[in-house]
């Protein structure tokens, strides 16, 4: 990936920080992310908001062909990993990362690849993802607590891959209960485009009252 953009909300001086990809789109609504995680928790944090510059290839684990749209998912994770791990070297911190749709998938894999995050907010993943479940099934996570979210009307969608993201989700979520860390599942009313912003806000806030 390129140099990497980092906007920083909240406290500096806070002991949690989270570690979120993110978008053009995504930083639209960050300011209100922002605000809506004190809602729910009492924790003091301050989120680093990481933006990539191709999101099929920044965040995907391996490469894999389009599922929607003409461009293929480039497996550009492992660099994008290589890069925000350079933001997690104080010792006195404790680091979460998360995100939405493909960032949230991308949380969950690098969750697996590391040791140096306490917990990964997953919301609206794409666990879709081409052979993702059966990577998941092959490895232990490196977490303690896992937070995964889908808006009940994810799977109606007439593309055959994406349709099957509540089934995946379902098995992700089983696959991680196996693996003694605390996870919880929630369902949000909507499609994958209502409320990116508030259900993230929920899911870092669920992590760090963990």
């Amino acid at each position: 990936m390129s140099v990497m953009e980092v906007f920083t909300y909240g406290n500096p001086e806070a002991s949690a920080v989270l570690l979120q990809m993110v978008d053009d789109h995504d930083l639209l609504a960050i300011e209100n992310e922002v605000s809506e995680i004190p809602k729910r928790t009492s924790a003091d944090f301050l989120l680093l908001a990481v933006k990539v510059s191709n999101w099929n290839h920044d965040l995907s684990p391996w490469k894999a062909p389009a599922v929607f749209g003409a461009e293929d998912f480039g497996g550009g994770a492992e660099e994008t990993l290589h890069e925000i791990l350079k933001l997690t070297h104080d010792g006195r911190k404790a680091y979460y990362i998360g995100g939405y749709s493909l960032a949230g998938l991308f949380a969950l894999w690098a969750a697996y690849r590391t040791d140096v995050f306490q917990g990964a907010a997953a919301a609206s993943p794409s666990v879709w993802f081409p052979g993702f479940t059966d990577w998941m099934k092959q490895r232990n996570i490196q977490i303690d607590s896992a937070y995964l979210s889908l808006g009940d009307k994810e799977a109606r969608t007439r593309n055959p891959v994406m349709c099957t993201v509540e089934d995946r989700l379902r098995e992700v979520y089983a696959i991680l209960n196996t693996q003694e860390i605390s996870c919880t599942l929630e369902w949000n009313p909507g499609n994958h485009f209502r409320d990116a912003d508030i259900r993230t806000a929920k899911a870092f806030a669920w992590i760090l009252n963990q």
